[in-house]
């Protein structure tokens, strides 16, 4: 039985994710700080502040296996500083909340492109926080770069909205894929056996991996 941490329950693949995690016989406990109350039912500690990291500060017990499904766009966080806060900060905040209790496994949802040498700032500050979770010396990480997310968010992105048709026809990592098969993928990921240090999933085995 393992006791999970999750970051990014009120998002598209969190949402999900957290539902799984709910309904799976494996999960004994369920740690989900948020900025905003959760109303995902019994058995979940949903420490809330709209101060995430004040929210991490309140998981105080032992944690098995972390899931940061945090991530925003620049557009939606407003500026620089607040997409870097989002998408780095508070994604380091979790990982290092982790550590502390004892985690040895962590999963997060990065993007396809993700490099620190990119010549876009969104997947230059991607690659920022892979590097940053790679060099904590995690037991076992695991990054998950998935393509353009399918799927209904409570807020539209527009840019999803208008490239989403096109998205669909593209082949191998290029396909956009189903928010669900991000989650699942990354459930089956977090209960396989032990495989490289750090591993790095592209959207094509994002999506065979939600079939295993």
């Amino acid at each position: 039985m393992s006791r999970v941490l999750i970051t990014g329950a009120t998002g598209l693949v969190g949402g999900i994710l957290l539902r799984m995690l709910q309904n799976d016989p494996r999960v004994s406990a369920i740690a989900a700080p948020t900025r905003r109350p959760l109303h995902a039912g019994a058995g979940i500690f949903n420490p809330h502040d709209p101060q995430l990291t004040d929210a991490l500060a309140q998981v105080t017990d032992p944690v098995d296996i972390v899931f940061c499904c945090l991530g925003t766009t620049r557009r939606e966080a407003g500026s620089k500083e607040a997409f870097v806060l989002a998408d780095y900060t508070l994604v380091v905040d979790t990982a290092l909340t982790g550590l502390r209790q004892g985690a040895r496994h962590m999963l997060v949802v990065s993007a396809m492109g993700a490099s620190l040498n990119s010549p876009f700032f969104y997947n230059r500050v991607k690659g920022k926080m892979e590097q940053t979770l790679t060099e904590q010396g995690w037991p076992r990480l695991t990054i998950a770069r998935p393509a353009m997310l399918i799927g209904e968010r409570k807020k539209r992105r527009v840019n999803e909205s208008l490239f989403a048709p096109l998205f669909r026809l593209l082949p191998g990592d290029w396909k956009s894929i189903e928010a669900r098969d991000v989650a699942s993928a990354m459930l089956n990921t977090a209960f396989s056996p032990m495989a490289e240090q750090v591993t790095i999933l592209s959207s094509s085995e994002l999506r065979q991996r939600a079939n295993d």
